[in-house]
């Protein structure tokens, strides 16, 4: 199978999943992980391997779109501070808690420990907002996970690139990196509000739902593109021959 036959086939076990969910009354990422775990113990199940450049274009784009759309901003706007200090200085704080314990754990090198710290340092999104839609929690405590959940991916992206760059490089330069999250940060801010601004101007001047369905699914990846290809690749490319292994031995 090519690569755009995984994706296909792995959307359609995702919607598969997500219509089960909604049977037996669990939020549907709950679900996709137990989903993709039995998949892994599937005896003679072949190896399905990803490009990491396939995944992050493919799927990463239209999964945080949906939250970013349905988020209130004026609430965003109002509980800003605790959201950029979860989005940024916790998943920063929890990339470092990880790469010290596995590097004094296992011996990891410091690279690979801050890719693993990286990795597993944001919150989901989508899970974020799947689960609290089924719970009584306050409006404000809501604000601040969907949009602490909406924007950590930015920085533990950016963190995983810096790391992936120092494993290949051999060398890390903290101030250095400092400057270039900086920049790539707000670079990809703008990016995005011109995007976002653009559609909006688009969609209220159209009146025909084909289009405007067009230009809703073209939208995310309108605006990663352009900021992936203005600011990740330019210093921390990920190498071609590496690839994810979804499932499978």
């Amino acid at each position: 199978m090519n690569q755009a036959e995984i994706i296909c086939t792995l959307l359609i076990a995702v919607a598969a999943l997500a219509m089960l969910a909604k049977k037996v009354a669990l939020p549907y990422p709950v679900l996709l992980v137990i989903g993709g775990l039995a998949l892994g113990f599937v005896p003679g199940l072949p190896a399905v391997k990803l490009e990491p450049d396939m995944v992050f274009l493919f799927l990463l784009p239209p999964l945080l779109y949906p939250a970013a759309v349905f988020t209130s901003w004026r609430d965003f706007r109002a509980d800003l501070s605790p959201i950029l200090l979860l989005a940024i200085g916790l998943v920063l704080l929890t990339t470092v808690f990880v790469a010290v314990v596995a590097h004094a754990l296992t011996g990891l090198p410091w690279a690979t420990a801050f890719i693993l710290g990286a990795i597993i340092s944001p919150t989901d999104a989508v899970a974020a907002t799947a689960i609290t839609d089924r719970l009584r929690v306050p409006r404000r405590i809501v604000t601040v996970l969907d949009g602490e959940s909406l924007v950590n991916d930015a920085t533990a992206l950016v963190a995983y690139r810096f790391a992936i760059a120092a494993m290949m490089s051999g060398r890390f330069s903290f101030s250095e990196a400092s400057v270039r999250f900086v920049l790539v940060a707000l670079g990809g801010t703008g990016i995005g509000l011109a995007v976002g601004w653009l559609a909006a101007q688009l969609q209220r001047r159209l009146d025909d739902p084909p289009v405007q369905i067009t230009l809703s699914l073209l939208t995310p990846f309108a605006a990663y593109i352009p900021a992936e290809a203005g600011g990740g690749r330019k210093f921390s490319p990920l190498g071609r021959g590496s690839t994810y292994t979804c499932f499978g031995r």
